[in-house]
């Protein structure tokens, strides 16, 4: 049996099959890519984020990476960990969902100027129905940037993405933002893997 990607049914299967709830329940104010990935991340969003504009950081944390010189009109936080969601200063708001069980989103219509997932899609057990949710929330033209590195929670990550490399996610995820029905996809290499040295950073813009 294949899912609406045409994927094997096992595909967003995860090795730690306890609730999202018990595992994220510790908070964990920590960086889960290097300076670099964060600097070059950073420096993306500076280009692509409208500034003055209302922001989703969807399953954010303590920090959002956002340029600290840019204001924006509202930055909404979601996440599993109220207390790294009440430790990170760029939120003006913030919700607790676990999208693997509830995928609709408490937001309206068109109210959002750009959205962010940053190295957390791997995670994300029903990817096509969450980002549908994201593009109605989206004006049009809006961006959502994806952002992903080679590091994760491989407890937590599905099985399509542990068996695919920096290639292969960064084509998976232009898979989910087309079957979500983002018309315009953009993928940009932001920083290079080097083994023992450095992150990679890959973002992948989607606009509807």
């Amino acid at each position: 049996m294949e899912d609406e990607l045409g994927l094997p049914h096992g595909a967003f299967a995860k090795l730690d099959g306890e609730d999202d709830e018990v595992f994220y329940k510790p908070p964990r104010l920590v960086c889960h890519i290097d300076d670099g990935a964060i600097a070059a991340l950073t420096r993306f969003y500076r280009g692509v984020l409208p500034p003055g504009g209302v922001l989703l950081d969807l399953m954010s944390s303590w920090v959002s990476h956002l340029p600290p010189e840019i204001g924006y009109r509202e930055v909404i936080g979601h996440g599993m960990n109220g207390a790294e969601l009440a430790a990170n200063p760029r939120l003006t708001r913030w919700f607790i969902q676990n999208l693997n069980r509830k995928t609709s989103l408490p937001l309206g219509d068109a109210s959002l100027d750009a959205a962010m997932i940053c190295v957390s899609i791997q995670y994300l057990q029903q990817p096509i129905a969450v980002l549908r949710e994201v593009a109605r929330l989206l004006r049009p033209g809006a961006p959502l940037v994806i952002s992903f590195s080679n590091r994760c929670f491989w407890t937590k990550a599905v099985a399509i993405w542990r068996a695919l490399d920096d290639e292969g996610h960064t084509s998976l995820v232009e898979r989910y933002l087309r079957q979500a029905g983002f018309a315009r996809i953009e993928t940009h290499r932001l920083a290079e893997w080097v083994e023992d040295v450095s992150d990679p950073m890959i973002a992948v813009v989607g606009s509807v």
